[in-house]
């Protein structure tokens, strides 16, 4: 037997949130992804979930985590002296379809800089496909922290979960259609 790596801790841990959640009804699950990408050596771990209220179908988040060769390397190779990158990458982002208003673009970086911090960089995409002819597109915004987070750290990741969850029930009362 091995040791569990912070990533496969820091996963576990946010794996029995996510589903101790979604079998309260508090939120569904609607897609859960395990990477391993043998060729660079890295994990990304993904879990995207929606509020289980009737009439939102359109805003779910997801929690990204994610982590390199440098990562695993400085864990498992103490002598290296690279302690400090032994942690994970993570990301929230929220995918809402909505028609295309710049101003709802302004209102939903608001309220995610209100739950998340000032400190964080939150960036907007858009997907659309150019013959709806109902002018919806696909808006995401991805909070990033801009640092590692450690396996020490994992009662904080655990806390995340009611932000995530509080960012989509602001998000709900935007009038995005």
């Amino acid at each position: 037997m091995f040791d569990p790596t912070a990533f496969e801790n820091m996963k576990v841990v946010m794996d029995g949130g996510f589903y101790d959640r979604d079998l309260s009804g508090e939120i569904r699950i609607i897609d859960r992804n395990d990477i391993l990408n043998s060729a660079k050596m890295s994990r990304r771990y993904e879990v995207a979930f929606k509020e289980n209220v009737e009439g939102h179908k359109d805003i779910s988040c997801a929690f990204i985590m994610e982590a390199g060769l440098e990562n695993l390397a400085a864990e498992l190779l103490p002598e290296a002296q690279s302690e400090k990158l032994a942690g994970c990458q993570v990301f929230v982002k929220f995918t809402i379809k909505q028609k295309n208003d710049s101003k709802l673009f302004q209102e939903m970086r608001e309220i995610l800089r209100d739950i998340w911090g000032r400190e964080r960089i939150i960036k907007q995409t858009v997907k659309f496909n150019p013959e709806d002819i109902n002018n919806l597109i696909e808006a995401e915004s991805v909070v990033h922290f801009n640092r590692l987070i450690y396996e020490e750290q994992i009662d904080d990741l655990c806390d995340m979960i009611a932000y995530m969850i509080a960012s989509l029930q602001a998000l709900r009362n935007v009038r995005f259609s």
